[in-house]
């Protein structure tokens, strides 16, 4: 009896920290997302830097709002890792901090958009 319960233990402590990872990756991916949206953002604003024109910076102010939001769910992904350490429900964190990750990478996504409407921009201003 002693050994069933031993078992059962482990298996549901295996299960736990299984949950919990998927919540970490999830929170890891959206931070990169983030990341990339900034460097997006970061080349946007060099493009407006560098062509003084509106719709430069329109897209440079477009990029920087993208990686922000990006910044925002990783917050997120990172807060709903952390609540399945603490206590919290493992599954509900690990579904919070994916769609955490997916907002992120959407949010990185328009901020390759807008740096390369700046770029664009900037390459018209030249012409």
């Amino acid at each position: 009896m002693n050994l069933t319960r031993t078992l059962l233990a482990s298996a549901l402590v295996a299960l736990l920290a299984a949950c919990s990872n998927g919540a970490t990756d999830s929170a890891q991916d959206a931070q990169k997302s983030a990341a990339d949206a900034q460097q997006q953002a970061d080349k946007a604003q060099q493009a407006a830097d560098q062509s003084q024109n509106a719709a430069t910076t329109q897209a440079a102010t477009q990029a920087q709002q993208s990686a922000d939001q990006a910044k925002d769910a990783a917050g997120q992904a990172q807060a709903a890792a952390s609540a399945s350490t603490a206590g919290g429900t493992p599954e509900a964190a690990k579904d919070a901090a994916a769609n955490a990750a997916d907002q992120a990478d959407k949010s990185a996504d328009q901020a390759k958009d807008a740096a390369s409407n700046a770029k664009d921009a900037k390459d018209d201003k030249k012409n």
